[in-house]
């Protein structure tokens, strides 16, 4: 998946965009077979994202559908979706076979990732008692207060700048069926000001029982995130340990190979990082002769040096 495109499938479901105000809807998708994208034309003020959605409820049998991608909607660099919340949470009667939400599936041309306004998304997930899958795209304005949801079993929550409320909320919710998190925690210049201390809850897995992929991403602070997993309670039960997209050195990785062994994973995602040869392959030879996939594409990171020295790493998504 790439923020450079826009979800094409989400629950297992291909996705399927909904027609604009002035397209047909002549021969749509069996409702369950599809995850359904609705968004507003972003370039077309006669039409919001709420006037979208009740086309589409009065265009499909939402009795069926299980999965719902929101689209952009207007002015989302400059307006939150409370509105879009709050069409969803009044319809939610119309949707009991409902597994599945994603908010804000927006490319860099509708408005930049760390542009997005947000709010608090937790009454979807409250409102929504059903859903298995929850993901939502932007930083800006994003809260999340502790919530029990006994059915999640993924959560994503991709930005280029996490707040240390999100991070303390999702860490303090009680989601005993979670098998898969994926948080992007960005850099301050973006609103994520989160500190390892932070992923404590998280970490020590007390309130995630079935967590099998974990996902800490995308960060300025990933050396300090790779130490504090080493020592971590909930890593002898993952599957997947995904590191990637962040500003991780050396310095990172000789903490986590030297905190409790890795060997049981099936998958170590490190992508996007800044090590040097000697230790990309002190990784390799630690894990791979135990089985463990491991991800070592240097991808895009690039650093850059001043005049004076100073050396600028960056991490895959900012603005």
């Amino acid at each position: 998946m790439t923020i450079g495109d826009h979800l094409d499938q989400f629950h297992g479901l291909p996705a399927h965009t909904f027609p604009g105000p002035d397209e047909t809807t002549d021969d749509l998708p069996e409702p369950d077979t599809v995850a359904w994208r609705i968004t507003s034309d972003v370039y077309d003020a006669d039409e919001e994202w709420p006037k979208a959605f009740a086309r589409f409820c009065a265009a499909v049998d939402t009795t069926r559908v299980r999965a719902l991608i929101v689209g952009a909607w207007q002015e989302a660099y400059d307006s939150d979706p409370s509105p879009v919340i709050e069409a969803l949470l009044a319809a939610r009667d119309r949707f009991p076979a409902l597994r599945a939400l994603f908010l804000g599936d927006m490319v860099m041309e509708e408005c930049e990732i760390s542009w997005i306004n947000q709010s608090d998304v937790s009454p979807l997930l409250a409102g929504f008692e059903a859903l298995e899958e929850f993901g939502v795209r932007g930083g800006s304005g994003l809260e999340f207060t502790a919530l029990s949801h006994s059915k999640l079993r993924r959560l994503v929550v991709e930005t280029g700048g996490l707040p240390a409320e999100v991070v303390r909320g999702i860490g303090a919710s009680d989601l005993p069926a979670l098998e898969y998190l994926d948080l992007w925690l960005g850099t301050p210049d973006y609103g994520g000001d989160s500190e390892a201390s932070d992923l404590e809850p998280i970490l020590s897995g007390a309130r995630l029982p079935r967590l099998r992929h974990l996902a800490l991403r995308n960060s300025e602070m990933q050396d300090a995130v790779a130490a504090a997993v080493a020592s971590a309670p909930v890593v002898e039960r993952l599957e997947v340990l995904d590191l990637s997209m962040g500003v991780l050195t050396d310095e990172g990785a000789v903490a986590l190979l030297g905190g409790q062994p890795l060997t049981h994973l099936k998958t170590l995602d490190l992508h996007h990082h800044y090590l040097s040869t000697a230790v990309e392959e002190r990784v390799r030879q630690t894990l791979e002769p135990a089985g463990v996939e491991v991800d070592l594409d240097r991808d895009d990171a690039e650093e850059d040096t001043e005049d004076d020295g100073t050396v600028w790493r960056y991490v895959a998504v900012g603005e």
